[in-house]
């Protein structure tokens, strides 16, 4: 069966950083667009980043862009979300999805979703 699993989550201080790194199995990972979302608590889960299946091409949503970066390599079937000068505002669960195609910002257009892994960011 697929899974996706996350990693690197915890607890940072104001402008630091973290790397999240999501492990992928059970699937073609070459074939799948992957996205990272957040989902604070009380909102809605939303798209952080993603990035297509050759690693070409990606998206940031407009808090994050300059600060996040999200890469992958086919050949570890990994996918990963540098953090950088880190807000409160970051603090959120971090999931990581696959989508079979192509990239999309749409929650509701991707396939497989990990546990998440916890972000928070201390002011």
């Amino acid at each position: 069966q697929v899974q996706l699993v996350e990693s690197g989550g915890g607890l940072v201080q104001a402008g630091g950083s973290l790397r999240l790194s999501c492990a992928a199995s059970g699937l073609t990972f070459s074939s799948y667009a992957m996205g990272w979302f957040r989902q604070a608590p009380g909102k809605e889960r939303v798209i952080v980043a993603a990035i297509n299946r050759s690693g070409g091409s990606t998206y940031y949503a407009g808090s994050v862009k300059g600060r996040f970066t999200i890469s992958r390599d086919n050949a570890k079937n990994a996918v990963y979300l540098q953090m950088s000068s880190l807000k409160p505002e970051d603090t959120a669960v971090y999931y990581c999805a696959a989508r079979n195609g192509w990239l999309s910002t749409t929650f509701g257009s991707y396939n497989y979703w990990g546990q998440g892994t916890q972000v928070t960011v201390s002011s």
